[in-house]
């Protein structure tokens, strides 16, 4: 990045506004937008891979509550390279993010700056937090089980575990191996049973799958409801998004043809897999007690609901209730395995999926 884009990244931040009518707008990219008003006491830059519809109504409450403007752009890739590229000079004051990954990943990339708040180790759990407070999680989600309703019977599948059982033969269906969600999951079981019996696990996974991994959470789901298999691998959210779409009503059959199963809930057992979205921030942010400010309210009660209503999301604050339908998918045990736990293990998680050639299908 050269000193030209430096300084229109800076332009860009110091004209943004953020209001719900430009959503559309400001999702695509960094483009023009309306002038920041004259009398702004206190404001904020933030760099979000979080999609607008989620953030903006976030941005609205707290920006009426504290007077606070959040200027934000929205970024799909590459905002790890545009931060370390601008160095003193970047503009932005914190991230919003998902995947512990991309968290662990400006952790390591040394971008972050320490927090102490009183506030935030209060709303949220030690395993949701980095332990030198360089970034916060926000929101839980679980990878969960969506099994067919009709040809799996309840209790057949009951722990991760269970995917590699030849029970399961040609009945599994799971996107890229190599995807966060998956890799986290993998690391997981590293975290738990070490590489060796991991590598034994996947290599088990692999050879049930009916077919080639492909497509997103949704897809398996939609391969389930037409009979290409019995279960599917998914994110807890992807389930309320199917429920509720009424511009693609045929989501809804798919979501009709499952059933939610969270996994590994024995007495004794360490309860589903989780993984987070979290904030952070960034060093040398010119407005860093607004920032921290901003994070905070997000792990309030009014934000934590906003989260679980919009995006059918778990509240990383234990003293905020899901939403009435996240509820209507059973109450569960959660691991809580650190999440540093996870990022540590999703190098070796990622070589493990390559080592059996878990894409390339039960076949190979």
């Amino acid at each position: 990045m050269d000193q030209g884009e430096i300084n229109k990244m800076n332009r860009s931040f110091k004209t943004i506004i953020r209001t719900m009518a430009m959503s559309a707008v400001a999702a695509a990219a960094i483009g023009s937008f309306a002038p920041m008003p004259a009398n702004a006491a206190e404001e904020i830059n933030l760099y979000s891979y979080r999609q607008p519809f989620l953030i903006d109504p976030l941005v609205k409450s707290f920006t009426e509550e504290t007077g606070i403007k959040v200027n934000i752009v929205f970024a799909k890739k590459g905002m790890l390279e545009k931060i370390k590229a601008a160095g003193a000079n970047n503009p932005a004051d914190a991230v919003l993010t998902v995947d512990i990954g991309r968290l662990y990943a400006l952790k390591q990339a040394g971008v972050l700056a320490s927090v102490k708040s009183d506030v935030l180790n209060a709303n949220i759990p030690a395993h949701l937090r980095d332990p030198d407070g360089l970034w916060f999680g926000l929101t839980q989600r679980s990878r969960i089980a969506l099994v067919s309703k009709e040809r799996v019977k309840e209790g057949e599948l009951a722990t991760y575990e269970d995917l590699a059982d030849p029970k399961f033969r040609g009945r599994i269906c799971m996107r890229s191996g190599k995807h966060a969600y998956n890799v986290a999951l993998i690391a997981s079981m590293i975290a738990h049973h070490g590489k060796e019996k991991t590598k034994a696990w996947l290599e088990g996974v692999k050879a049930n799958q009916a077919r080639k991994p492909q497509g997103n959470d949704r897809a398996q789901a939609k391969a389930v409801f037409e009979g290409q298999c019995d279960v599917a691998i998914s994110n807890t959210y992807y389930m309320g998004k199917m429920q509720t779409n009424d511009e693609k009503p045929e989501q809804k059959k798919w979501a009709d043809a499952v059933r939610v199963t969270f996994l590994n809930q024995g007495n004794s057992d360490r309860g589903a897999h989780m993984n987070v979205s979290g904030a952070g921030v960034l060093k040398g942010a010119k407005h860093r007690e607004a920032a921290i400010k901003f994070i905070e309210w997000l792990t309030k009660e009014e934000a934590q609901k906003i989260y679980a209503e919009v995006n059918f999301e778990y509240p990383a604050n234990p003293k905020v209730e899901a939403s009435a339908l996240v509820k209507s998918w059973g109450d569960f045990k959660s691991d809580t395995l650190g999440m540093e736990d996870i990022a540590k293990n999703r190098g070796a998680a990622s070589k493990l999926v390559d080592e059996v050639k878990f894409d390339e299908g039960p076949t190979s």
